[in-house]
């Protein structure tokens, strides 16, 4: 294992040998989240324990306990950057000026670009989410619900004012979310982002909501 900074320095090395750096908007406990969460992607959240979390993130295991109680509870916290957190950046361009049109293609690039961010938390919040305790998972799955309903909401106004001619607002905001959300299990280093978000807002909304018709 590479050698890692103590407590107080300014990167975490992971297992593999790669560094995150410290320092970010989330302080110690975003960087923990983040580390973590690259860790249990490479090893399987049940095959680990709490001093093993800490070797990775590069803190000593009393440190760790200071930010998080439990395994569960950072798996918790990773569940949460990419449900409560991505609802509170994202809302608010639902409810901006615009038609229901420009308001969901700001929505799905700033998701796009959300999921290609934190791309691995994305996928160990879908691939570990039965690890959460039923309060917490209750609680995630009805913060991913509202999400939908607004998607959904949002495309009920577009079918209303003409701009979109989906049949099924709910099914088309499914299929919206679903589409957008399968690109974390393919993306790959490189990947130009921004044009993928281009890309996929209009297969959203000229064929899956077929806005051009």
């Amino acid at each position: 294992m590479s050698p890692k900074s103590g407590d107080d320095g300014t990167v975490v090395s992971l297992s593999d040998g790669r560094t995150r750096p410290r320092g970010g908007g989330e302080g110690r406990r975003g960087e923990i989240v983040s580390a973590a969460a690259d860790f249990f992607a490479e090893h399987g959240y049940h095959t680990v324990g709490m001093r093993e979390i800490a070797e990775a993130v590069g803190i000593r295991g009393a440190s760790l306990y200071n930010h998080f109680s439990s395994k569960e509870e950072i798996m918790y916290a990773i569940a949460l950057r990419m449900t409560r957190e991505l609802q509170d950046q994202h809302m608010p361009l639902l409810d901006a000026a615009g038609t229901p049109r420009e308001r969901l293609a700001n929505l799905i690039r700033a998701h796009i670009l959300s999921l290609a961010e934190h791309q691995t938390e994305h996928l160990v919040s879908l691939r570990e989410q039965t690890a959460l305790t039923p309060e917490h998972l209750a609680e995630i799955t009805d913060i991913r619900k509202y999400y939908q309903r607004r998607v959904r909401d949002v495309i009920a106004a577009g079918v209303a004012a003409g701009e979109f001619h989906a049949v099924n607002p709910h099914q088309a905001a499914v299929a919206v979310l679903d589409m957008m959300n399968g690109i974390s299990w393919w993306l790959h280093d490189g990947e130009d982002v921004e044009a993928l978000a281009d890309t996929y807002t209009a297969y959203a909304l000229d064929g899956v909501l077929q806005s051009g018709s």
